[in-house]
C-alpha cells in the first residue's frame, strides 16, 4: 500500500485499524483459495465447562426452590428462603446425580464450609437467591461469601508466594476494562492524578492505557518506561530510575505485558521494591490479566500490596469475556486513603459534599468504596456491583481453580497456547530461546529484528527508507487473508506486530509464520529490483553522456 495512505492510519489505535485489515482479509478470502485467519483478537477458543454445567445446574435447582415457596398457574416463583436450602440443595443433587455438573457443584458446598468456615445455608442461599438475580447487589461492592472466595482465587492467581499479609478488599466489575475505567476515573475524582500531572506507563502496554490519559477528562502527561526484546521485555536500570522523579504520581503496567506476553523477573520486581523505598509516595497500578499462564506468577499487588491497585480478568483463563467478569482489589491497609487524608481542607470539603449522600462521615469512606460510587457517579451508588448472576459464575471459577489441587486446568491452558506457539515459530523458520516467563498467549514479533538476521543489514536499511511499517500488516491482510495487530499501536517497535495464540485452530499457525516469511521475501525481492533498476539507470546515463574531448 502507497505510503502515503499509511500515514493517514497512524493516529489510529490498531483496534481500529483491525476494522480495516479484517474487511481487507475477508475481501481475499472469498475470491482465492486463502483462508481468513484472525489473529489480531485476544478471545480466546477455549471454554471451561465444569463451571458452566454446575451454574446452569444450579439455576434448575434455584427454580425448584422459586418454586417451593410460591408456585402461581400464570408462570410466578417465589424468592428462595435460606433455613434449611444447604440440606435440600444436597438432596436434590442426590436425585440428579447423572447432571452434567451435579459432581462439582455437590463438592464446592463442604469444601467451601471447609475452607471459609461458611454457614452452609447462607452460603447456598447467596447463590441460589443470586442465580435468580432478584435483588440488588448486596453489599453494593461485592457478594460477602464471593468477596472471601475470591480473595483466594486473587491469592494464587495475582499474589504468588510469599502470600502477602492482610486483606485485600475486591470490587467485582464488569472486566479489566471496566476496572481501568473505574480507576482513572475515581482517582482524578478524589485529587490523586490533576490535569497536568505526569505518570508513566511500562511499554508497550495495552493500547487503551496510551489513550486514556491524553483524554481531556484527565490530561494527563506520560513518560514511558520502555522494556526492549534485547533485555527479554524487562526494565533495565535507566528505565526504572526514570521513577525516581518526583513529578512522576503512578506507574501503570500490564503484566505479563501485552503485546510483549513476558511477566515481569523477580529482579525486576525486587528493582521496583528498591523506587519505593525511595519513593514512597508512588502509586503502582498492575493489570494482570494473563498471569494465570505464566507459572508461579507474582504480582506487584503481592510484593508490594501497601501501593499497589490490582485489576484482574477472570475473561482469558476461562474463557468467559462475553460473562465480563473482573475484579479491583486494594489492600485494607493502602497508599491512596494515606493521600486523600493529607488533601488540604479546600479538597476536603468539596470531597465531603460528593459524598455526603452516602454517609453521615465522608471522610472516612474507604478509596475502595469511592471507586464503587464513582463508577455510579455516587447518586446511583445502591445500584453499584456486578449482577449477581455475572457473580455467581465468578464464584464457581473461582471454586474450580481453587479446588483443583493439581492444576489440570491450568495445564491444559498452557499446553494450548504453547503448541501453537511451536507451529509460528516452525512457520517463521526459526528457534527461540525458552522464557519460563512468557505467558505465550501472544507473541511480538519484532519484524526489523528477524528481517536484520534474515534479510541482512542492507535489506532492512532499504526497507525502513522506501516502505512504511504498517505495509506489513496490510500486506499480510490483503496477501494472505491474515489480520495482525501492529505492535506500533502498543508502544512496541515500529516493525513489530502482534499476534494471539488463543483465538485460532492450531494447525493454522504454522501458516501465519510462513506468511510473515512471505512478506519477508516480497521486501527483499523489491529490495534486489530496485537495486538492478539503479544498475541500469547508471549504465543507461553513462551511455548518453556526452563523451569528453581529450586534453592536449
Amino acid at each position: 500500500m502507497d505510503i502515503m495512505k499509511l500515514r493517514e492510519y497512524e493516529g489510529l489505535s490498531p483496534f481500529e485499524i483491525k476494522d480495516f485489515l479484517a474487511k481487507a482479509a475477508s475481501k481475499v478470502a472469498g475470491t482465492s483459495a486463502v483462508t481468513y485467519l484472525n489473529a489480531g483478537r485476544g478471545n480466546p477458543n477455549w471454554i471451561a465447562t465444569e463451571p458452566r454445567e454446575a451454574f446452569f445446574l444450579l439455576g434448575q435447582f434455584a427454580l425448584v426452590e422459586s418454586k417451593r415457596v410460591m408456585d402461581l398457574p400464570p408462570g410466578v416463583g417465589g424468592m428462595p428462603k435460606a433455613r434449611g436450602i444447604a440440606s435440600r440443595m444436597s438432596a436434590w443433587l442426590g436425585r440428579h446425580a447423572e447432571m452434567p455438573g451435579a459432581g462439582f457443584l455437590g463438592a464446592l458446598v463442604p469444601w467451601a464450609v471447609q475452607k471459609f468456615g461458611f454457614d452452609a445455608d447462607k452460603f447456598v442461599h447467596e447463590l441460589v437467591d443470586s442465580i435468580i438475580g432478584d435483588n440488588y447487589p448486596v453489599p453494593d461492592r461485592m457478594l460477602v461469601h464471593n468477596e472471601q472466595i475470591v480473595h483466594e482465587y486473587l491469592q494464587w492467581a495475582m499474589c504468588g508466594p510469599p502470600r502477602p499479609k492482610g486483606t485485600f478488599k475486591l470490587y467485582a466489575v464488569e472486566g479489566g476494562t471496566a476496572a481501568m475505567c473505574y480507576i482513572f476515573k475515581s482517582m482524578k475524582t478524589n485529587r490523586l492524578l490533576n490535569a497536568g500531572d505526569t505518570i508513566a506507563l511500562g511499554t508497550p502496554i495495552f493500547t487503551p492505557y496510551l489513550e486514556m490519559p491524553h483524554l481531556e477528562d484527565y490530561d494527563l502527561k506520560i513518560v514511558n518506561i520502555q522494556a526492549t526484546q534485547e533485555n527479554r521485555w524487562q526494565f533495565d536500570d535507566a528505565e526504572l530510575d526514570k521513577l525516581l522523579d518526583p513529578k512522576i504520581k503512578a506507574f501503570f503496567l500490564v503484566n505479563p505485558g501485552n503485546p510483549s506476553a513476558v511477566a515481569l523477573s523477580a529482579k525486576t520486581i525486587a528493582k521496583i521494591g528498591a523506587i519505593i523505598k525511595k519513593r514512597p509516595d508512588l502509586i503502582l497500578l498492575t493489570d494482570d490479566v494473563y498471569g494465570t499462564f505464566v507459572p508461579g506468577f507474582r504480582s506487584l499487588l503481592g510484593a508490594y500490596p501497601y501501593n499497589t491497585i490490582g485489576v484482574y480478568s477472570y475473561s482469558k483463563y476461562f474463557g468467559c469475556t462475553g460473562w465480563r467478569l473482573g475484579v479491583i482489589a486494594v489492600h485494607e491497609d493502602n497508599l491512596f486513603d494515606k493521600l486523600i487524608a493529607q488533601h488540604p481542607e479546600t479538597v476536603q470539603k468539596k470531597l465531603d459534599k460528593r459524598y455526603s449522600a452516602l454517609t453521615l462521615e465522608p471522610r472516612k469512606i474507604r478509596f475502595i468504596d469511592r471507586i464503587v460510587a464513582d463508577s455510579r457517579d455516587v447518586a446511583l451508588n445502591h445500584t453499584a456491583g456486578l449482577s449477581l448472576p455475572q457473580q455467581v459464575m465468578m464464584a464457581l471459577f473461582s471454586l474450580y481453580e481453587l479446588m483443583d489441587t493439581k492444576k489440570q486446568y491450568q495445564k491444559a491452558c498452557m499446553g494450548i497456547v504453547k503448541k501453537r506457539v511451536e507451529a509460528t515459530l516452525e512457520g517463521l523458520g526459526i528457534e527461540v530461546e525458552k522464557n519460563p516467563l512468557h505467558d505465550q498467549y501472544y507473541g511480538l514479533i519484532d519484524f526489523e529484528y528477524w528481517a536484520r538476521k534474515n534479510l541482512g543489514e542492507d535489506v532492512v536499511k532499504w526497507m525502513k527508507e522506501n516502505i512504511h511499517p504498517l505495509d506489513i500488516v496490510f500486506r499480510l491482510a490483503e496477501d494472505h487473508g491474515i489480520v495482525l495487530l501492529n505492535g506500533s499501536g502498543f508502544e512496541a517497535p515500529d516493525w513489530s506486530v502482534r499476534i494471539s495464540f488463543a483465538n485460532l485452530d492450531d494447525h493454522v499457525y504454522d501458516d501465519i509464520g510462513r506468511a510473515v516469511r512471505a512478506v519477508g521475501r516480497s521486501y527483499r525481492q523489491a529490495y534486489e529490483a530496485s537495486k538492478g533498476k539503479e544498475a541500469k539507470g547508471r549504465a543507461v546515463k553513462a551511455a548518453v553522456a556526452p563523451k569528453t574531448r581529450a586534453r592536449k
